[in-house]
């Protein structure tokens, strides 16, 4: 945070400092999370031929005319000269929107004056692959007498924009950013990090949505209320207020001021348009601290769906990819090094071992 650009002011209501000052319930929370990689299975691979002052290249990308742009920037050639032709991929995430393997592919067949391929092994996809930005997000709230949310400040350290907005009623409310853009060729917080870093699924929103989140519990406990009654309470957003109820009806939600030791929450957000609503309830061993994800519920609402199935499979990846990225996956660093450079050590969600549809880690 001491390289961190100034802070940006990007929106703000009412008067967040004179209430800030004033209340006597005041919450200030800190929030980190570290550096997590795709690990796609399928990893990174590109051909590459150049003949007759064309190029022709057949990438494993997500940004197939970025990449165009891209390649003929290296090559010194005109875009229409370049053609990236994308077979099926496998995962993506977003890891594959830099697409170095394709550079490098183009510029090596350049050279050699043949078709060249660039295939990443898993250790290599590991160390070159762009990683989700570490980040930190600092919140201070207040609670009204009445036990409503009376004011909400949210600061971001690298961890995007996206979803940083709260939905809920606060009459003062104030966020503010720095290295709001980590991710791809225009990054702003590039300089706060010593790995390369680019976007991870749905960039930022993640973070974003798991601080305000937790924040909204820690205000919610404090009130004596419980969560998801709060959430509703500070929320006149008719539709969110239905995909929290859908949830909670399919969930069985059982109404409990927190802290209550049950092993179940909820969380809710918006992002492209679309209403979430998650409940989850959880084992855990207080010896071990070993956590069994017992049952999730997640409720949905965007729109006009048009692949049904498409859309959930959508929404099982998401949750799926959530529990990874809170319960088990980050990577680890040794003098500059990536210590972790395969599925041994770096922890994807999986149901060996567990009842099935269940996690364990």
């Amino acid at each position: 945070m001491s390289q961190a650009e100034p802070l940006k002011t990007i929106s703000e209501r009412g008067d967040v400092d004179a209430q800030s000052a004033r209340t006597q319930r005041r919450f200030d929370s800190t929030f980190q999370k570290g550096y997590v990689a795709h690990a796609a299975i399928e990893p990174h691979a590109a051909l590459a031929s150049i003949a007759g002052g064309k190029a022709t290249v057949w990438a494993s990308t997500q940004t197939p005319f970025p990449t165009r742009d891209r390649i003929a920037a290296v090559l010194g050639m005109d875009a229409h000269d370049v053609r990236v032709i994308t077979p099926l991929l496998g995962g993506g995430f977003g890891g594959k929107s830099a697409d170095s393997q394709a550079l490098e592919a183009a510029r090596l067949a350049k050279v050699a004056g043949v078709p060249v391929q660039v295939a990443w092994n898993r250790s290599e996809e590991f160390f070159y692959d762009t990683f989700d930005p570490a980040s930190v997000i600092k919140i201070g709230s207040g609670l009204a007498p009445d036990g409503k949310i009376l004011f909400f400040d949210h600061t971001v350290y690298s961890a995007g924009d996206r979803g940083a907005a709260a939905y809920y009623d606060i009459p003062h409310s104030r966020f503010r950013s720095t290295g709001s853009k980590p991710y791809g060729a225009a990054a702003t917080g590039a300089s706060l990090h010593p790995f390369g870093v680019g976007p991870w699924r749905g960039p930022g929103a993640s973070m974003n949505c798991f601080a305000i989140e937790s924040q909204i519990d820690i205000m919610a406990a404090a009130a004596a209320q419980d969560p998801l009654a709060f959430r509703l309470r500070n929320l006149s957003d008719t539709r969110m207020h239905r995909v929290l109820q859908a949830a909670a009806a399919a969930f069985g939600w059982q109404p409990a001021a927190g802290p209550s030791r049950r092993g179940v929450g909820l969380a809710s957000f918006i992002d492209a348009g679309t209403y979430v609503a998650t409940m989850m309830q959880v084992e855990v061993d207080a010896g071990s601290g070993k956590i069994r994800v017992v049952r999730v519920v997640c409720a949905l609402d965007m729109g006009v769906v048009v692949n049904p199935e498409g859309a959930r499979m959508q929404a099982e990846g998401a949750i799926t990819m959530g529990l990874g990225y809170s319960l088990s996956e980050e990577l680890r660093f040794l003098d500059g090094d990536v210590l972790d450079r395969n599925f041994d050590s770096y922890s994807l969600p999986s149901s060996l071992g567990c009842h099935a549809s269940r996690w364990c880690w």
